[in-house]
């Protein structure tokens, strides 16, 4: 009895087994599934909370707004009627600084001044139409931080080039410089460096130094995990976006091709985006959160979810829980050649 109970037993173990490593599959299926959906689905919910309350008073413009302005207005395509109109279009508004573009810069650093041949016209033209709104120097150029062609900013040549067409810009009449320079990575020591050498020349000439932000980490390890799996930067940590801030004049956030497909779930994000933002900038440093006044559709970007409503309240909503009584505080709209009547309305109803 006792060896044919023993024998069962042992067959009762091997079936068990069997049984377990013909299910072992589906059960790491699924424990993946849970590892990827439930955190997911966590951070849905908590942006959508974010995007709940009342901004409470005091969270409009405080007249520090700013435009990204394309190359139409300073290659001859743009007349005297168009800057009439929109100098129709901005009044009332908080709008204080147009980024024109002037570039694109050439990979080595340089700009050729053949890239602004209207751009002294244009500056006179805002000075006796608008008093008050400052034209800056909208320079950028491709990084060549995730492929073999761009800008190399670890050579020390190219970071001087980009300091000579900086003053350049302002010989040439422009009250500011704002750039724009991607893919940066975070922690980039280069760009600190370019940026030290060019807040000491506009700081001579008593002009802004303004720069184009990317996105800060929302997770501790977001960026780390997506450049282990990419090779791609697409956030700066809080620490490096805070290193940036302080050394420049004025600092604007990307804040739109966020991947959000939920117009509730992107005003959480743009309001997580404020905060983070706010904790790290200096009071002394104007922080302008980005408004998308464009309508394309693609991975990054769903124009029924990044609404500049949405983005709008979003950031009314970071500014009154974070520091609600800061006045070196905007919005940045971009662009104005993609943007619609419904754009601007959005901007002048929720933020004024």
């Amino acid at each position: 009895m006792r060896g044919r109970t023993g024998r069962a037993a042992a067959a009762a173990v091997r079936k068990g087994a069997a049984r377990l490593l013909a299910t072992w599959p589906r059960r790491i299926a699924l424990g993946l599934v849970l590892l990827l959906v439930v955190p997911v689905l966590t951070a849905g919910v908590a942006l959508r909370l974010n995007f709940t309350g009342d901004p409470g008073d005091g969270t409009l413009t405080r007249g520090r707004d700013a435009i990204w302005l394309g190359h139409a207005w300073v290659d001859g395509r743009k007349k005297d009627a168009d800057l009439a109109a929109f100098a129709a279009r901005i009044k009332g508004t908080g709008i204080k600084d147009l980024y024109v573009h002037a570039g694109p810069l050439e990979h080595d650093g340089t700009l050729p001044a053949a890239r602004y041949p209207g751009a002294r016209r244009l500056i006179d033209a805002v000075h006796r139409t608008m008093p008050g709104i400052r034209v800056q120097a909208w320079l950028g150029d491709r990084l060549a931080s995730e492929g073999p062609d761009g800008l190399r900013l670890e050579r020390a040549a190219s970071r001087e080039a980009v300091v000579g067409s900086a003053r350049q810009v302002l010989d040439a009449g422009f009250d500011g410089v704002h750039f724009d320079l991607e893919p940066l990575h975070s922690g980039d020591a280069h760009y600190l460096s370019l940026l030290d050498d060019l807040h000491a020349l506009t700081r001579a000439r008593g002009v802004p130094l303004s720069v184009a932000a990317h996105q800060i980490d929302p997770l501790p390890a977001a960026q780390t995990v997506l450049g282990a799996l990419t090779g791609r930067g697409k956030w700066w940590s809080q620490k490096y976006f805070g290193q940036v801030a302080r050394r420049v004049d004025q600092i604007a956030v990307m804040s739109y091709d966020t991947w959000m497909p939920l117009e509730g779930l992107y005003g959480g994000y743009v309001a997580e985006q404020t905060s983070l933002a706010l904790e790290v900038t200096p009071r002394g440093t104007d922080l302008l959160m980005g408004l998308p006044f464009f309508h394309e559709n693609d991975l990054g970007h769903h124009a029924s979810a990044e609404t500049v409503a949405a983005a709008v309240r979003g950031t009314r909503l970071g500014l009154g829980r974070t520091d609600r009584g800061r006045e070196r505080f905007g919005v940045a709209l971009y662009v104005d050649f993609a943007a619609e009547d419904g754009d601007w309305a959005a901007y002048r109803e929720g933020w004024h």
